[in-house]
């Protein structure tokens, strides 16, 4: 194996997905940042939630929201539901892992609020949960998925905005995820803030 080929061919796919992915996305993406701009607008929040990766996604998005992305601002109201180790646990050990998401987002979701709900294969039952929880709070959800979208795209209602990584490789997936999360902070802070001079 010559890893520096491997290397290579690592960043040549990752560059062709994003490619693949552009035209396909850019307007779900652009919908998604004015969703989630009409929520903070009103008062509401950003809760994100994931697993693995996708929890590190949404964390990430959370803290590019509350702290700041490329500009100065007041923070915006983002948190993300993977944080917590002892809420997370004690709702796995009394009910079951598939809640952890859905009973934060009863307990702390409000009309109004967005879900960005990650899940690369969209089959991640807690995510899926949460975003059946999300609507029956009459939230809107925003979901980051993979593949065919899997189980999570038959359970988004009219509102809701899917983007959808025409992509098998989890990996590939994840990176179009990141760059998606960098969109969404550079278009929420371009609408609030006006175009940066870049």
């Amino acid at each position: 194996m010559n890893l520096i080929e491997q290397v290579n061919a690592n960043f040549r796919a990752s560059i062709e997905t994003k490619q693949q992915a552009m035209p396909k996305l850019a307007e779900p993406i652009a919908r998604a940042s004015q969703a989630i701009l009409a929520t903070l607008m009103d008062g509401g929040k950003v809760l994100s939630c994931g697993n693995g990766g996708s929890a590190a996604d949404a964390q990430h998005f959370s803290s590019e929201m509350l702290n700041r992305f490329e500009r100065e601002r007041p923070g915006l109201p983002a948190f993300a539901l993977t944080t917590d180790g002892s809420t997370l646990t004690s709702i796995a050990n009394d009910y079951d892992y598939d809640e952890v998401f859905a009973k934060q987002v009863r307990a702390l979701g409000q009309r109004g609020d967005t879900l960005l709900a990650i899940s690369t294969s969209g089959n991640s039952e807690n995510v899926n949960a949460a975003v059946e929880a999300a609507h029956e709070r009459e939230m809107r959800v925003v979901a980051l998925s993979g593949r065919d979208g899997g189980r999570m795209a038959g359970l988004l209602q009219k509102g809701d905005v899917e983007i959808r990584v025409d992509a098998s490789r989890t990996a590939r997936i994840q990176e179009v995820h990141l760059l998606t999360i960098h969109c969404l902070c550079d278009l929420i802070d371009r609408q609030l803030l006006g175009d940066a001079n870049d």
